[in-house]
Formats: structure tokens, C-alpha cells, sequence
């Protein structure tokens, strides 16, 4: 038995209301081609919303001919992207009127020392979160595996494999639009999820965000993040960042010597 011949557009409409984001027809077929018909919408669509959210944005969503540059009074046809001069450094400000979908691809905590960070990359790898002082485990959440579940939270604003609260910081992030242009933001104000030992392959969306010589300046009523992991980069960001960091511990006690 097939799905119903508005399936496709139910799903789609359903992700860009609760999301923002805009999946292209190859993903949302793909998509399909692995589900049972015969299981509720409601679990359909919760199974679409982690597989999405897990997703490499550059592959699964569609993108939007105009850039975030200007501002619209219309719903986009497809995901906003960063202009093409995104870098330019001859532009003391400006404002990206979004939304725009994008993943998080490198993150630094810029108030923490390199053994603290290497130990909050590895309290996400035990699973732990901090509350206050007190250590507290994260129960990871479900992916939807064959289109069967899916709660509440899935893919909420707290990306499994990172702590959701934390101290006022500042964290530096690397992120990636639909596109698979990237470009680097600075934590102003605490965002909620944003940490050191956050998720690689975490969603956000920024609207109205403030660009300061290339440079995307990120503060919770710009900065919403969706969740989501890409397995693949994150594990191997985990490995590379906490080689970085031991590196960079052992040049500083090498000089002193």
C-alpha cells in the first residue's frame, strides 16, 4: 500500500513550520522509500523531523535562488543562504534578515582553559551535563529508527551529547549553510545549547542576525538551536579537537622548560 498522494507535502509543511528548515524532494522521497505506510502520520512525521535534524544539510534541503541580504514580506520558496561576500571584511555591519538553516561544524570555548575543555568533551561523551554545580546525566534521545517513534522532545533545544546549561561564556562557531558556505560566529549573550561540548552537526536558525566584518554575532533572540548530530563529524571533530587541545597543553609545558 502506498502513502497517500499528499504525504509528501504534509511532511514538508510540517518541517518548515516546526522548524524552519525546507527538505528537498529527493530527501523527502528517500525519506519515504524507507517507512511503512501503514504507521500514524504522527510518528511519520517525528521520525522525519530526527532523520532531518541528523541529516547534512547540504545534501537534504532545498535552497531559496536569493540570499538572507535583503528582506522579504513572503514565506521563502527554499532555505535562505548566506550572500556570496559573507567574508567580506570591508562591510563594518549589516543584518541578515534569515531565517537561515545551518549546522554547527567546529565550536570553541573561548572562556575555557584546554584542559577544561577537553573535559567537557568528555562528560558529552559519558553523557553528562552539568545543573548548577551538580553533574546530571543526559538520556540520549531516540532516533525514530524504522518510522515506529519519536517523543515529545526529539530533536529539541538540547542537542544530545552536550550539556544544555552552562555558565555565561562565550563560545566561537563554525557554520555551514545549505549551500556548504561557511562562515564563523561569536557568542555575545549565553545562547541556550550552545557549549563547548556540544553536538557536531547541530541545527540552527538565525534571523536578523548582526554580521560585523564577516563575522555572525550570535545572541539568544537571533540564535535558535534545533538539535541534531551528524554521527560521522562528530566523532571525528571529537578525536581531532581533543588532539588539538592535548597538543596544544603539551607546547605550552614544553616552553617552560
Amino acid at each position: 500500500m502506498a502513502f497517500p498522494a499528499n504525504t509528501v507535502s504534509q511532511i514538508s509543511s510540517h518541517l518548515q513550520s516546526t522548524l524552519s528548515l525546507h527538505p528537498s524532494s529527493q530527501w523527502l522521497q528517500s525519506f519515504l522509500s524507507t517507512q511503512k505506510s501503514n504507521i500514524p502520520l504522527s510518528s511519520l512525521l517525528a521520525t522525519a523531523r530526527i532523520r532531518l535534524l541528523n541529516s547534512d544539510l547540504t545534501s537534504s534541503l532545498s535552497t531559496n535562488s536569493s540570499t538572507s541580504s535583503s528582506s522579504s514580506s513572503t514565506s521563502p520558496a527554499g532555505n535562505m543562504t548566506f550572500p556570496s561576500d559573507i567574508h567580506n571584511a570591508d562591510v563594518k555591519e549589516r543584518r541578515l534578515p534569515g531565517p537561515i538553516a545551518l549546522q554547527i561544524l567546529g565550536v570553541e570555548d573561548l572562556t575555557r582553559s584546554r584542559w577544561e575543555q577537553i573535559e567537557a568533551i568528555e562528560a558529552a561523551e559519558r553523557g553528562e551535563g552539568t545543573k548548577g554545580r551538580e553533574v546530571v546525566r543526559v538520556v540520549p534521545e531516540a532516533d525514530g529508527g524504522g518510522g515506529g517513534g519519536g517523543g515529545g522532545r526529539a530533536g529539541g533545544p538540547a542537542p544530545r551529547g552536550g550539556p544544555s546549561e552552562r555558565g555565561s561564556g562565550s563560545c566561537k562557531v563554525l557554520m555551514q549553510d545549505a549551500r556548504g558556505i561557511m562562515a564563523f560566529g561569536i557568542e555575545l549573550k549565553p545562547v541556550k545549547g550552545l557549549s563547548g561540548g556540544m553536538s557536531i552537526g547541530t541545527k540552527v536558525v538565525l534571523r536578523n542576525v548582526l554580521v560585523a566584518r564577516g563575522v555572525l554575532l550570535l545572541e539568544p533572540n537571533t540564535t535558535t538551536l534545533l538539535g541534531g548530530r551528524i554521527e560521522a563529524s562528530h566523532k571525528a571533530w571529537i578525536d581531532n579537537r581533543k588532539a588539538e587541545l592535548r597538543a596544544g597543553i603539551g607546547g605550552m609545558e614544553g616552553t617552560r622548560r
